[in-house]
């Protein structure tokens, strides 16, 4: 459980700071997919740390382009 949990705050803590300079809805999004994706990576693994990282990689950039998807479809939203 102490893995799974250090993993997870690295892999958020890492993700915020790569958002910093991103819009709301991609900063939302990729913390949103980062969290999700973890989870889903830690569980397929088997709570795996290199799961729950790569989880959150994964789930961090769809999350980023999603949020850029939503930025490109509603220009008066940044």
């Amino acid at each position: 459980m102490r893995k799974y949990l250090f993993a997870l705050v690295v892999a958020v803590v890492g993700t915020a700071g790569l958002a910093g300079c991103a819009s709301r809805a991609e900063t939302i999004g990729t913390g949103a997919g980062a969290v999700g994706g973890a989870v889903v990576g830690s569980a397929v693994t088997g709570g795996s740390a290199v799961g729950t990282i790569g989880g959150a990689a994964v789930g961090g950039f769809i999350g980023d382009q999603a949020g850029k998807e939503y930025d490109r479809r509603h220009p008066g939203s940044k």
